[in-house]
């Protein structure tokens, strides 16, 4: 738990993505796009897209769990990406673009394997899951130009081809966890 809420790190392909659908959930307080899960110390964008840092792009969530339970923030996250492709999300191909979750303590990494383990039995993506569970180590902040990303740039053909049907997509599965 954080000063202001309980947090964990999600990867899910391009952290722009995941940001823009966390960033409009009831109960979400912040969410920080950023690298995690990798052996460089100062990891930047363009040696993390290269692949050269074994980070992911990831965000940090931070939600009120008065509100927003750990398990609904997880439902959401294999709402919006595919956890059965190694290493990938639609063209976005490499390591830094795998299915993680980074639980920051057993707790977490308890709800986040009965999650799995419920979309697996669920079949809803119709191949195993791949998604990897990894002890947060430490979260690197991506840099300022990446944040609020979609926000920004709606007009973006990334935005509007990739990130806009994400977020149709969240709002059809999970529309009561909205807040617009």
């Amino acid at each position: 738990m954080t000063e202001r809420g309980e947090s964990i790190v999600l990867g899910g392909g391009c952290f722009w993505c995941m940001e823009a659908v966390f960033d409009r959930l009831k109960g979400v307080l912040e969410v920080t796009p950023g690298y995690s899960g990798g052996h460089d110390p100062a990891p930047d964008y363009r040696r993390v897209c290269r692949g050269e840092t074994g980070h992911a792009e990831v965000v940090r969530i931070i939600f009120d769990p008065e509100h927003l339970s750990l398990r609904q923030v997880l439902e959401v996250f294999f709402v919006v990406h595919d956890p059965t492709t190694p290493n990938r999300q639609g063209a976005d191909v490499g390591t830094q673009y795998r299915s993680i979750i980074l639980p920051r303590d057993e707790t977490q990494e308890l709800v986040a394997r009965a999650v799995i383990r419920e979309v697996e039995e669920g079949s809803a993506w119709g191949a195993p899951v791949v998604t990897e569970v990894t002890s947060l180590e430490r979260f690197f902040p991506a840099e300022a130009e990446h944040h609020e990303y979609y926000l920004r740039n709606p007009d973006q053909p990334y935005c509007q081809l990739v990130i806009a049907p994400k977020l149709a997509r969240a709002r059809g599965k999970v529309a009561h966890l909205f807040s617009d």
